[in-house]
């Protein structure tokens, strides 16, 4: 059996303490507590404060990554689609500055295994790299858990 992890990536504008970033620390317990009570929802990065803020897999400083485990495709997207996170997602470009490339990676894994923020970020690279395939791919290009 196999589910879905994801990470996607966030440039952001400015320091997570200052001033003009506090609307969007102020939705980061909301949306994963969202996720948290979500049918389908298995796992998430998060830090002993409840988030993955703290985590740095990147190069950059400012990326912030969000990474999580569901138990379908159909779960995630549930999830994605709901009122409170796209009412967040509307004011991303309030927070976060526009990326090159990917910024989304889906890909499978067996149930019970918890990626870590470095396989995701090797994911994100193939996904730019590669284009989708089995390993690394988007919602606009789903391919089938394996066999």
């Amino acid at each position: 059996m196999y589910h879905i992890a994801q990470l996607n990536i966030a440039k952001a504008r400015m320091p997570l303490d200052h001033p003009s970033m506090a609307r969007f620390v102020e939705w980061l317990d909301p949306v994963n507590g969202l996720a948290d009570e979500s049918p389908g929802f298995v796992w998430r990065l998060q830090t002993d404060e409840g988030n993955a803020t703290g985590f740095r897999p990147f190069d950059d400083e400012s990326l912030l990554p969000n990474m999580s485990v569901w138990e379908s495709v159909e779960a995630l997207r549930a999830f994605v689609v709901h009122p409170n996170h796209t009412q967040v997602m509307r004011e991303s470009s309030k927070w976060f500055e526009p990326l090159e490339g990917p910024h989304l990676v889906l890909w499978w894994v067996p149930a019970g295994h918890t990626p870590t923020p470095d396989e995701g970020r090797k994911r994100l690279e193939r996904l730019a790299a590669l284009g989708p395939t089995p390993e690394a791919f988007t919602f606009a290009r789903i391919f089938p858990a394996p066999e």
